[in-house]
């Protein structure tokens, strides 16, 4: 095996399966005779992001599928001239529940788990924030502290941007404030969908399909394939389906061999999404 990789390789492994293991962090491993490699676990779960993080906002390349960044040329140029890009390392805490919001932060690269923890020490994970998500939003425009916590997947690139500045940005551009406002409601949205998938999906493996396939269809953006990068560990993953981490494994093997999903490394594939729809019903 590669170093730097997240694969490990069994010695039963049978006529070249690959099956999703449960490493001893929880994450997803493969085992058998096609290995693949990840630099990282870890897009909302937004997709497989670019290969390289954008220079500045002119020249992004995906800035079109971005909603939040798909801005007028003269409102980009005015975009590109404010806050700064900064890099950030993995398990690295863009900002914390409670503290004050003085910042927006735009995600141009890479992936960030959001979350919220209760008085017992209970973490819930809320969303992964991938590449044109706006995150602190909400918490600047009501003038509150941050209700989440914000951090990095793995090495991401965020463009974080001074409360004023970004209010005054918005005050400026009409387009600008519509795609906040639009940002606002894919919040509330994903909120809404992750109460009625724990509330109202009779099974642990209807909670867990209706979340591979959110994942899925925010990484096709509209392309017929679906396949995004595994960024989270099966406790995490668990966290979200409202499930145990034990069951996360063993329905993850299940769906691999009733091919409807595939495999390779951390990167998932969802072949049969009509199969994982019906169990969501």
């Amino acid at each position: 095996m590669k170093a730097g990789g997240t694969i490990e390789e069994g010695a039963d492994a049978q006529d070249g399966e690959t099956e999703v293991l449960d490493a001893a962090d929880g994450r997803m491993v493969a085992r058998g005779s096609e290995l693949y490699l990840s630099q990282s676990c870890g897009t909302g779960m937004a997709g497989l992001h670019s290969h390289h993080p954008p220079e500045d906002c002119l020249n992004c390349e995906h800035r079109h599928l971005r909603m939040f960044c798909n801005l007028t040329p003269e409102a980009l140029q005015d975009y590109d001239g404010i806050g700064i890009m900064m890099n950030h390392a993995r398990g690295a805490k863009l900002f914390s529940e409670g503290d004050p919001a003085r910042n927006v932060f735009v995600v141009c690269f890479g992936q960030v788990k959001i979350s919220s923890t209760s008085r017992d020490g209970k973490t819930m994970i809320l969303k992964i924030a991938g590449p044109g998500d706006v995150m602190g939003l909400s918490a600047v425009l009501a003038n509150v502290p941050h209700e989440v916590t914000a951090e990095a997947l793995e090495p991401c690139q965020v463009k974080t941007i001074r409360k004023q500045e970004f209010v005054d940005f918005l005050g400026r551009h009409g387009i600008a404030s519509m795609h906040a406002a639009q940002a606002l409601s894919g919040e509330y949205l994903t909120v809404f969908h992750d109460a009625k998938r724990l509330a109202l999906s009779g099974s642990a493996a209807g909670r867990l399909a209706r979340l591979l396939l959110d994942w899925g269809r925010s990484a096709a953006n509209g392309k017929p394939e679906m396949r995004f990068t595994m960024a989270l560990t099966h406790e995490e993953i668990a966290n979200m389906a409202g499930t145990s981490r034990e069951t996360v494994t063993r329905l993850l093997n299940q769906f691999r061999r009733d091919q409807w999903i595939t495999i390779k490394g951390a990167s998932m594939t969802i072949v049969k999404p009509d199969q994982l729809e019906r169990l969501t019903a």
